[in-house]
């Protein structure tokens, strides 16, 4: 169908105005879309719309929810622990049907590779049937930089104190909602780190904060971290460097982990 004169005529017009206040129109090749002649961000070298400001780089989502997309660390793929080093020295957790499984008394996981701010995604299960309760049933921890633990539980139905829920900062921030799936079933976790920053002297500049979605429900919102892990203390800061390993806990009990990636976060261009 022939599109009307009218129709014509106004977007003629509409391209020559564009041009005139300085947008790049991108109906021909090479032609950037954007202005030139608009104010400048605050603290920025980039104006509001700037036509030379870089493009975001492009990344691909995995193909279903909860893979990983294309710039991610992907530190468990289901097959084995390479990326991953023991307590003490090389890693003695099982893997099982693409699954690493927790095992009691042979100590924590540690990834090979350190991280500063990023996003960390993690899926987990309890055993089924349960067994404990309180914080001994399906207990595990995600401990960003080896020492701010977002608590693994099963408390499907099982009672514990507030701040040591599964999604919670341990002994710190409970989480806003229990999101929790039954025992046997994969729980997800999506974090979002940020990195304290401390000043010469050791002092806090910065703490840390986190963000937290457990099965797709915001559980933490920019939460500040106050300082390492502690059981029944007050968690204090100690100075450290901008990246640190992630650690998976050994608690005792057999909790089941896959899907783990990392994407580093960096600052906006």
């Amino acid at each position: 169908m022939t599109p009307h004169r009218p129709l014509l005529a106004l977007a003629a017009t509409l391209l020559a105005g564009a041009s005139a206040f300085g947008y790049y129109v991108t109906l021909e090749e090479g032609h950037k879309p954007g202005y030139k002649d608009t104010p400048f961000l605050p603290g920025n070298k980039w104006r509001v719309h700037d036509a030379d400001r870089p493009h975001p780089p492009v990344v691909t989502p995995g193909a279903a929810v909860g893979q990983a997309p294309s710039d991610a660390v992907v530190l468990f793929d289901g097959k084995d622990l390479s990326k991953w080093r023991g307590d003490h020295g090389d890693p003695t957790w099982d893997v099982v049907d693409g699954a690493i499984v927790a095992k009691g008394g042979s100590g924590s996981l540690v990834t090979r590779e350190e991280f500063g701010d990023a996003q960390i995604h993690v899926e987990w299960t309890a055993p089924n049937p349960p067994k404990g309760s309180d914080q001994g049933r399906g207990n595990s921890g995600v401990l960003i930089f080896g020492r701010y633990e977002i608590q693994v539980l099963d408390n499907y139905k099982n009672l514990t104190y507030a701040d040591g829920h599964a999604g919670a900062v341990y002994g710190q921030h409970p989480p806003l909602v229990n999101a929790l799936r039954p025992p046997g079933e994969w729980q997800s976790y999506d974090i979002l780190f940020t990195a304290p920053k401390f000043k010469d002297d050791g002092q806090v500049e910065t703490p840390a904060y986190v963000t937290i979605l457990v099965n797709g429900v915001v559980v933490q919102n920019h939460a500040e971290i106050l300082g390492s892990v502690a059981f029944r203390d007050l968690g204090r800061y100690q100075k450290h460097g901008p990246k640190g390993p992630i650690l998976l806990q050994d608690h005792g009990n057999p909790v089941r982990f896959r899907n783990i990636w990392v994407r580093p976060i960096g600052s906006e261009s």
